[in-house]
């Protein structure tokens, strides 16, 4: 079918995949924006899992201040090569990732950064909470990993909704790239300052990789 030229460009703002990507992908879905839009997610995501094992030693730091000096992020980005790191794309990638930490605060890149400690102390939150409405212990521990997976959501950068498109989580924009790219990308670390508060990550026993 024919797919016209302002489609194809709304859809390439939309997920920052190459104008022929995105026309292929409107012409898989017979002009259905949102339907090309989940395709190139879907690729994305695709890609990302084919360039995980790929060993990330390049990339760049970015920062982000805001509220007139109140908050601050510095936030280390890594892929594949210098070449990629030094590309359009991953520098506002870079800028995005670390404006979003300040706006969202999350505590951990992802699940796995997660400590024992922080996992068995939430836990048993939840635990004594769906315990004290009288559930019995099988359905309490349903809510407990109800729970868990709305902490992760919250907490954990790469589960966040991005805060350009909360429609996408902040991995979905990611693997956008990597898809664009060609090569890995991940967040190796972050920290958030907010003017006169302790770090929630070093309080919570958070690591970095």
């Amino acid at each position: 079918m024919e797919i016209n030229a302002a489609l194809v460009k709304e859809l390439r703002d939309r997920s920052g995949a190459p104008m022929m990507d995105c026309k292929t992908a409107l012409v898989e879905s017979k002009g259905d924006l949102e339907q090309a839009h989940k395709l190139l997610r879907q690729k994305g995501q695709a890609t990302a899992a084919k360039r995980a094992a790929k060993t990330t030693s390049e990339g760049a730091v970015g920062a982000y201040i805001h509220g007139g000096g109140r908050i601050g992020v510095l936030v280390e980005v890594n892929c594949e090569t210098d070449f990629v790191a030094r590309t359009a794309d991953f520098q506002q990638l870079l800028k995005d990732i670390a404006m979003h930490i300040a706006a969202s605060e999350p505590r951990f890149v992802d699940r796995d950064e997660v400590t024992e400690a922080v996992l068995l102390d939430e836990k048993e939150i939840y635990r004594q909470q769906a315990r004290a409405t009288g559930k019995p212990d099988p359905v309490v521990e349903k809510i407990v990993a109800g729970k868990m997976e709305k902490f992760y959501q919250e907490f954990c950068l790469m589960e966040q909704p991005f805060v350009r498109d909360p429609n996408l989580t902040v991995k979905d924009v990611i693997g956008a790239i990597i898809a664009k790219c060609g090569e890995n990308i991940r967040v190796k670390r972050f920290t958030r300052f907010v003017l006169g508060q302790d770090d929630p990550r070093r309080v919570a026993g958070a690591t970095t990789r």
